[in-house]
């Protein structure tokens, strides 16, 4: 592995510049906590992301499917909101999954216009099989802490999303409290 050298002095002058003009607070940041985060997401996505290596996917078909599993007849509309990508990023990622059939689409019941989504057999065996993998890394990480510790986890991860956000899935997650945990 390379060597990497995080000091401030092999910055370009740019990024010199930029952290002049920055508060001097480097001692109230709180690093190990962004490079945890930085270091359990990576691995945490990294497990799916092997395995959606193998259907010529990534991250975005992972998180189209994760949401239309769960929240099954999710509208275009809020899967946008959701996601936070641009029609265009997810009608490439939706078409992909619809053509290999992973997802449906149907139209609304009350409004034609709603194109509702559905996980097939296909897509839940898909979405079953990366959420068992990010399971087993929860459940090794949570083995030693208890059940305390991980609600003091799910507490604390809570804590971090933007709890003003009008995204309705996300009002949904945060209306349930601890339903969504390990079903």
């Amino acid at each position: 592995m390379a060597d990497i050298n995080f000091s401030r002095a092999s910055a370009d002058p740019d990024s010199r510049a930029a952290e002049a003009r920055a508060p001097a607070r480097s001692t109230d940041l709180r690093w190990d906590i962004i490079e945890l985060l930085f270091f359990a997401y990576r691995d945490f996505v990294g497990d799916a992301d092997h395995e959606l290596e193998a259907f010529g996917f990534g991250r975005a078909h992972h998180r189209v499917l994760h949401f239309v599993h769960r929240y099954p007849g999710l509208k275009v509309a809020d899967l946008l909101d959701v996601l936070r990508i641009t029609k265009q990023s997810l009608g490439r990622v939706l078409k992909q999954l619809l053509d290999q059939g992973y997802i449906v689409q149907r139209t609304g019941n009350d409004d034609r216009r709603q194109r509702l989504l559905f996980a097939t057999a296909k897509g839940e065996a898909l979405v079953g099989k990366l959420a068992g993998l990010q399971t087993d890394r929860i459940d090794r990480a949570l083995r030693d802490i208890g059940p305390s510790g991980a609600d003091t986890v799910r507490r604390f991860l809570r804590a971090m999303i933007d709890h003003d956000d009008p995204d309705k899935v996300l009002e949904t997650i945060l209306a349930t409290g601890n339903a969504t945990a390990k079903e």
